[in-house]
């Protein structure tokens, strides 16, 4: 079962690509900060991460450069209601760039995308 850690500072959205994730099948990790990521990227080698931009403390984009620093392998998905941001050179460190929305589904599929796993026969 692959591991998906959700960074986010708004609770909401925690729980929500929570309760999508956990249906898709992942075991899902949570972390509303950078500090609470790098403690669970410590403990529980997440396979990916989704990876809010706007913080509170530190950037999405400060916290990539740690996340990429220390592991290079976990695939990483910024995910912000900005599209600005998408030509920062820093989000170029991540492996997609997927724009928040109500519909869920292109976050699903490159979470499968990225994590090998095959759309046909998924609920999208």
């Amino acid at each position: 079962m692959h591991k998906v850690l959700i960074v986010d500072d708004e609770e909401y959205i925690r729980m929500l690509y929570k309760k999508v994730f956990e249906s898709e099948g992942y075991q899902v990790l949570l972390a509303s900060d950078s500090n609470e990521t790098m403690q669970v990227m410590g403990n529980e080698e997440p396979d990916l991460i989704i990876l809010d931009i706007e913080l509170e403390e530190e950037s999405g984009l400060e916290l990539l450069n740690h996340i990429r620093r220390q592991f290079r392998d976990c695939a990483v998905i910024l995910n912000s209601a900005y599209a600005t941001y998408k030509s920062d050179f820093q989000s170029w460190l991540a492996d997609a760039y997927i724009m928040k929305s109500s519909d869920v589904s292109p976050l699903k599929e490159k979470v499968r995308e990225l994590l090998g796993e095959s759309t046909i026969g998924t609920n999208q």
